[in-house]
């Protein structure tokens, strides 16, 4: 068995760990359906053990640090919280080395979201590039100069450390967990199962094309830009979407622009190389991902691929494998 252990504390956030606790034990569920035992055993500790109330005013059980550093751990994992529930864990000296310790036996180490604070107070991040919830990068950086803060990964791994972004990524990370353990058929498995959009990789922005046009100004284009990423291998020219907004071209171009920050062009050349990324991960040849995201022929998405991301394609396909 391989042992996941959560630490928690007062309010800190559940699905934190109920997110990656779902995906553990749904991929001791695809292994059972295989007829082969479960892998993983989860549990939760805290300073005292017992009940512990997390943000959501619902409260889990727990075991003790100090009774849970007597046996095995295999992965540890810190959820996140708010500032104000953060604040008082990290004042709790005798929590502090108790995880400090149980730290130090794990043979994978992570976080959650800001948790990744309470690993940089600990000592645990000094040298590393770490991800952490988009709020959370400045002042991180800041406080712990030692430490490399990514913003935009949704996860990262260093190591045995492999630390998250913003509360959700917790599941990416615990997915990618799953197909470095056991295999990527699986993961693909328990990602069906708990009906996600996609196993997203870790260096994936923690915004996606989309999410940034909706956060600005609650986008007047948000069904417009569904439909452009449900259908970037068709013309995605101005005037075709300017008529599918019902726009002239001049008129769509400035609301565009003023909802969203991009020009169209520039939207969806990043809409395209974001789902490229991920085609790329799963071994497609250039050609193929070339003609689904809209790029053909192969030499022109190798040009555009490069300008953006400082790295041909086909190197980034061999770096980023899926396991």
């Amino acid at each position: 068995m391989h042992h996941v252990t959560f630490a928690v504390y007062p309010g800190f956030e559940l699905l934190d760990t109920s997110g990656p606790i779902s995906v553990f034990t749904s991929a001791n569920r695809s292994l059972g359906l295989r007829e082969k035992p479960p892998f993983y055993a989860v549990d939760l500790v805290s300073a005292a053990g017992g009940p512990v109330t997390s943000s959501s005013g619902i409260a889990v059980e727990t075991q003790s640090l100090e009774e849970r550093a007597r046996k095995a751990v295999d992965t540890l994992l810190v959820a996140g919280a708010e500032r104000e529930h953060l604040l008082p864990a990290l004042a709790h000296s005798a929590w502090a080395a108790s995880l400090r310790t149980l730290a130090g036996k794990a043979q994978r180490l992570g976080s959650v979201c800001s948790g990744a604070i309470i690993l940089a107070r600990l000592g645990l991040l000094d040298g590393h590039r770490v991800a952490t919830h988009w709020d959370a990068c400045a002042p991180l950086g800041a406080a712990f100069p030692s430490v490399t803060v990514d913003p935009d990964s949704l996860y990262v791994v260093d190591g045995r450390l492999w630390t998250s972004a913003g509360v959700t990524t917790g599941i990416d990370m615990a997915l990618a967990m799953v197909a470095h353990d056991l295999s990527a058929e699986i993961a693909g498995e328990v990602a069906k199962r708990l009906v996600l959009y996609a196993r997203r990789p870790g260096y994936q922005s923690q915004f996606s094309p989309l999410l940034q046009a909706q956060v600005k100004a609650d986008s007047p284009f948000a069904e417009l830009i569904a439909w452009i990423l449900a259908n970037l291998g068709a013309s995605l020219e101005v005037p075709v979407l300017a008529d599918r907004a019902g726009l002239s071209e001049r008129t769509f171009h400035r609301k565009f622009v003023a909802a969203t920050g991009e020009t169209p062009a520039r939207f969806v050349e990043t809409a395209r190389l974001d789902a490229a990324r991920m085609l790329l991960c799963r071994g497609l040849s250039l050609k193929s991902v070339a003609a689904e995201v809209g790029l053909s022929p192969a030499t022109r998405f190798s040009e555009a691929f490069e300008r953006r991301f400082g790295v041909s394609p086909r190197l980034f396909r061999e770096m980023h494998a899926e396991f």
